[in-house]
């Protein structure tokens, strides 16, 4: 990985470079990772100082990575919290400045299949695996949540699970309900949460205090991470920027779908007896039309 590509935040070059770092620039490193990205906007003496190193350590280490100076690498620090800040109204604007004369439709295609490479280039197997694999578990009760424009595909994954599998709750969107799902949390059971840019500050909450009765939390997120990222056993972090002024929610619709089909796939036998006992009730219950039968003879 370098640092021109358009795909890495600056955690991230951190993370690629951990291991070849001093001592000092791996103390330095771990604070800066640990309220970031507000821990690397002060001066160099205040970034320095809370870390426990000298100044030298922090210009050596910002170099090591791959920065002209501790300035560049504060200019990316900043880029990335505007971009996270970013109304709909800003981002339209931003799109709107530098808009090739394509059609929508185009500069749109364009935009996901970008998003869907960046995005694969950063889930790993053993990630994607281990999500799988939680939501799978039927010895653990499932809970969702989605924020303001997520929750569609939050209730998109729940309508799914709770055919797939048992014990699948969605959690409703109002805060001042949200004890009373996580009264009923135990230790081991999986909180799955979508939360993207302008990150819902009641998110962070949730996440903390289910992560503190040891619940295993799946975000769901995008590239820059939602705060919620440090308490979460599993992450996605998708790519969603479009020519909006809104978010794109198909790749991470798309890492959604995947992992409906492999929670589906590990446990088939129980979940197609579940399905044959639904279809039984939607047949009880008329819910979707049936077609006639073909007439024969003459009319």
């Amino acid at each position: 990985m370098t640092l021109n590509q358009a795909s890495m935040t600056v955690s991230d070059v951190i993370h690629a470079h951990f291991d070849a770092l001093t001592r000092a620039e791996r103390q330095l490193a771990t604070s800066l990772l640990d309220n970031y990205p507000v821990s690397g906007l002060g001066s160099i003496t205040t970034v320095a100082e809370n870390a426990g190193v000298s100044t030298p350590t922090v210009a050596r280490m910002v170099q090591k990575l791959g920065f002209r100076g501790f300035p560049d690498f504060q200019v990316r620090l900043h880029h990335e919290l505007e971009a996270t800040l970013s109304s709909p109204i800003s981002k339209h604007d931003r799109w709107a400045a530098n808009a090739p004369g394509t059609h929508i439709l185009n500069r749109f295609a364009d935009a996901i299949m970008t998003n869907l490479r960046q995005t694969l280039a950063q889930v790993e197997a053993a990630e994607f695996d281990g999500a799988a694999a939680l939501l799978a578990d039927r010895q653990r009760s499932i809970y969702i949540i989605g924020g303001r424009i997520t929750k569609a595909l939050a209730d998109y994954l729940f309508t799914h699970l709770q055919v797939i599998r048992p014990n699948v709750t969605q959690i409703a969107s109002n805060p001042s309900s949200w004890p009373h799902y996580v009264l009923n949390m135990k230790a081991g059971d999986v909180l799955v949460i979508f939360d993207i840019r302008r990150y819902e500050q009641e998110m962070e909450t949730l996440g903390r205090v289910a992560r503190e009765r040891g619940v295993e939390i799946v975000l769901f997120t995008d590239q820059w991470a939602s705060p919620v990222a440090k308490a979460a056993a599993r992450v996605f972090r998708v790519h969603i920027e479009a020519p909006s002024a809104w978010d794109s929610s198909v790749v991470t619709l798309f890492i959604v779908e995947a992992l409906i089909e492999a929670v589906q796939s590990s446990g088939w036998e129980e979940t197609s007896g579940r399905m044959k006992t639904l279809e039984g009730l939607f047949e009880a219950s008329r819910l979707f039309r049936k077609p006639r039968p073909e007439v024969s003879g003459k009319t």
